[in-house]
């Protein structure tokens, strides 16, 4: 049995802030990483206790978030994808039974998300075919399309409760809470990225505990229970809103596809002036 685990760095327990602890030149950067990687570990040992054998653990942060010297030996890494052709994320390579995600963080603008974003600090909102999402919701839309079952998460309590909305019947676990109640249209992107750090975390070595119990709950639901398909009908439209930054205004993004998602998603997209009726002023979000 094959799992695709996703990960991301800024829903991890004791991952305090993005600016400390996600970037490149982080200064708690490497700790992070390895909270990260004994997250994904405790995760594997889950699943491995109700069956499954394969994982590949796909490294999903901007600048890399996985320590492979630390990662468990019965998964293989992914990372870095052709220029143009980045998703579905080494979902097509070969056949997966199920798939999860570990340290991932609410979409943009969640009331009571920690290092919430959709990308990148610069989005506002995200939408396709009307249903806004952040990157959980992007994966999750591929792995539907390739047939294969969203069925553990693991971050925030606010991205939890967004999980569970996009996939009904996901297994989840909470390893902290944002505590932060005011979106942050307004803001432009360099400010955004420190909006969202007021949080309650567990402690590291509960949040891999739960992390382990919920990853072997999922799996054994999986096996029993029907769940993890997200049904969305061709053709698609994305629609993005851009924050202002420091020299450019507001904008809107645009991408159409006929037939596939991950097509979609790999598009290059048509940018253009924000409307006046979107504007952040006027509009907690998109759609």
């Amino acid at each position: 049995m094959r799992i695709y685990i996703v990960t991301d760095l800024e829903g991890v327990a004791g991952i305090l802030d993005s600016e400390n602890w996600c970037l490149w030149e982080s200064r708690y950067y490497e700790a992070g990483k390895e909270l990260l990687t004994r997250e994904v570990n405790a995760a594997i040992e889950g699943f491995m206790s109700a069956g499954a054998t394969e994982f590949l653990v796909v490294d999903g942060h901007g600048f890399g978030a996985i320590n492979p010297a630390l990662l468990h030996p019965a998964a293989e890494l992914a990372r870095n994808w052709p220029a143009g052709k980045a998703y579905p994320f080494s979902l097509d390579d070969g056949h997966f039974d199920y798939a999860a995600w570990i340290g991932q963080h609410p979409k943009a603008g969640t009331i009571r998300g920690h290092l919430c974003h959709t990308g990148n600090m610069g989005v506002r909102d995200l939408c396709i075919n009307g249903i806004s999402m952040g990157e959980f919701g992007e994966i999750a839309l591929c792995a539907s399309e390739l047939g294969v079952r969203s069925i553990f998460a693991s971050g925030c309590k606010a991205f939890t409760e967004e999980a569970k909305t996009f996939v009904p019947g996901i297994e989840t676990v909470v390893v902290k809470r944002g505590t932060q109640t005011d979106p942050g249209h307004h803001l432009i992107a360099e400010a955004y990225r420190r909006h969202n750090t007021a949080a309650i975390h567990l402690q590291p070595d509960e949040a891999r505990r739960r992390i382990q119990a919920g990853a072997r709950q999922a799996l054994l639901r999986a096996g029993k229970e029907s769940f993890g398909l997200v049904t969305m009908k061709p053709p698609y439209d994305l629609v993005s809103i851009l924050r202002a930054t420091e020299t450019l205004p507001p904008r809107t993004s645009r991408a159409h596809h006929d037939k596939s998602v991950i097509a979609l998603l790999n598009m290059s997209r048509t940018v253009t002036p924000l409307n006046p009726a979107e504007a952040p002023e006027r509009a907690g979000k998109l759609c």
